[in-house]
């Protein structure tokens, strides 16, 4: 196996161990070449759950749930499909990382319109995000197979990077909107202070008002009781 598929695999499981996460493959061109790079690493079986290849379009149907319809007018080498082969195995795996790889690995495009070396990469994630990123590279089968691999696991590594970029900037706004909301209900509380304080002091009851201070008639002081008062 090429170094630097080797050293991009053992890049990518750094990243799963070191969040205690779990991850799944489904493999169309790749035929279980990305699986066995993965599980190539010892230790492989705390986070690696399951691997699907699904080489026949029949396979992606049944066993990842792609939709036949985007199946037949996408074609099997496209965006949707390597998506939804991604969320079919994630779904199915209960795995918290997903790769799929679907591409025209030669030596024929097979009537395809896609030319040789086209490759889609889907990631799905149970984070609710999911993504799928296209190349094309010119080599032998074998070493299309290896190419498609390598970009698998690099494109992996870009779509999580670009996700945790994106939840770090999306609580970083949510901070700043319970800071501005926190601002404005403190601004309401003083504007209906102030208000408050302004009808207080142009109440017209205002004057009016009792104190002990002031001269008049004696409020309850004295109370006379009658022996003939019935009990």
């Amino acid at each position: 196996m090429d170094a630097n598929i080797q050293a991009a695999a053992a890049k990518l499981v750094r990243k799963l161990k070191s969040d205690n996460y779990s991850l799944t493959v489904a493999e169309s061109c790749t035929g279980g070449l990305l699986a066995s790079t993965l599980t190539d690493i010892a230790g492989a079986s705390s986070w690696f759950k399951k691997s699907w290849v699904t080489y026949a379009n029949e396979a992606k149907i049944v066993e990842l749930n792609v939709d036949p319809e985007e199946l037949a007018s996408k074609g099997a080498v496209s965006a949707q499909v390597a998506i939804m082969m991604a969320k079919g195995a994630l779904e199915r795996a209960e795995a918290d990382y997903a790769i799929s790889v679907t591409g025209i690995a030669g030596p024929t495009n097979e009537g395809s319109k896609k030319p040789v070396g086209t490759v889609y990469v889907g990631i799905a994630s149970i984070h609710g995000w999911a993504n799928a990123i296209h190349t094309q590279i010119g080599g032998t089968r074998a070493e299309n197979k290896a190419g498609f691999v390598y970009f698998a696991l690099l494109t992996a590594m870009q779509c999580w990077d670009d996700a945790m970029v994106r939840l770090s900037q999306k609580e970083k706004d949510a901070a700043l909107a319970k800071l501005e909301a926190e601002r404005l209900e403190q601004q309401r509380e003083e504007e209906r202070e102030r208000r408050d304080q302004e009808a207080r002091e142009h109440a017209p009851w205002q004057d009016e008002a009792w104190s002990e201070e002031q001269e008049g008639e004696e409020i309850g002081l004295e109370v006379e009781w009658s022996e003939d008062q019935e009990e």
